[in-house]
């Protein structure tokens, strides 16, 4: 496909250049000094600031902000920019700031990156190709991402961190140093379970008696020490006569994952 695509209740800089194929949907935004490769696509509620300049067939989902101004204290307006290669995915709230002049006055961005929803890249950064940024991943400013590195949900990265090729930083991890290529990183798990939500399911008009049954499951299952399957066949044995048990029963013995305990 050569023809572009603008819907009129789109807004279009002057200073913009659209490649081929380029669509743009109602209410998207294409700032001055902007330059969109042959076949991107930006969906509605997309904002694309500049001076910044994508490869091809890069595609914006709604509210995404791409191109902003950095967030720095010291930015004063001058001219930095936004460099991306092609093929990337930037997916609904997704942001993405202009380098500083402090920083080398460049973001840059590789090929076939995949940006899920509300991750963000700060001022200054540089991201190789096919990067995984999932949900909430935060990038400070000023740090370098490599190939194939995939930085997990709601991950903050400090300030001039590295991350390696193909490193793989598990969910909720908080990167204060360079976590080196190839590596998997994730931090310390500790969810333990503390009791029924009692106070909850009272509220959702459970009474004493189904609550009484369920904490004595709990007591089974969690502060026995019986092991799990052990602990359900007591469960099942001794409280077999209350539907909300023989509900929990079906779930643990349904999980394929584990419980936690």
């Amino acid at each position: 496909m050569t023809k572009r695509e603008i819907h009129p209740q789109a807004i279009v800089a002057a200073s913009a250049k659209l490649g081929a194929g380029v669509q743009i949907g109602p209410y998207a935004v294409v700032g001055e000094n902007v330059e969109l490769g042959d076949g991107s696509v930006l969906h509605a509620h997309t904002t694309v600031e500049g001076p910044s300049k994508f490869g091809k067939n890069n595609t914006f989902y709604s509210f995404s902000a791409i191109g902003g101004d950095p967030q720095d204290y010291t930015f004063r307006d001058e001219r930095t920019e936004l460099v991306a290669g092609d093929g990337n995915i930037f997916r609904e709230y997704v942001t993405v700031s202009r380098g500083t002049e402090k920083g080398g006055g460049k973001t840059s961005l590789g090929d076939n990156n995949f940006f899920l929803a509300y991750s963000h890249v700060g001022h200054d950064c540089v991201i190789g190709s096919n990067t995984l940024f999932v949900n909430g991943a935060t990038l400070a400013g000023h740090v370098t991402v490599e190939d194939f590195a995939t930085i997990g949900a709601f991950c903050p990265v400090h300030q001039f961190c590295r991350i390696g090729r193909y490193a793989y930083i598990g969910a909720s991890t908080v990167i204060t140093q360079d976590v080196p290529p190839f590596f998997k990183i994730v931090t310390e798990r500790e969810t333990k379970s503390f009791g029924i939500n009692a106070i909850g399911l009272e509220r959702k008009g459970f009474s004493a008696a189904r609550l009484q049954a369920l904490k004595r499951a709990y007591r089974l299952l969690l502060r026995s020490k019986l092991n799990t399957s052990q602990a359900v066949a007591q469960m099942r044995k001794s409280l077999g006569d209350s539907a909300d048990v023989q509900e929990l029963i079906k779930f643990i013995e349904s999980a394929e994952r584990g419980i936690v305990k």
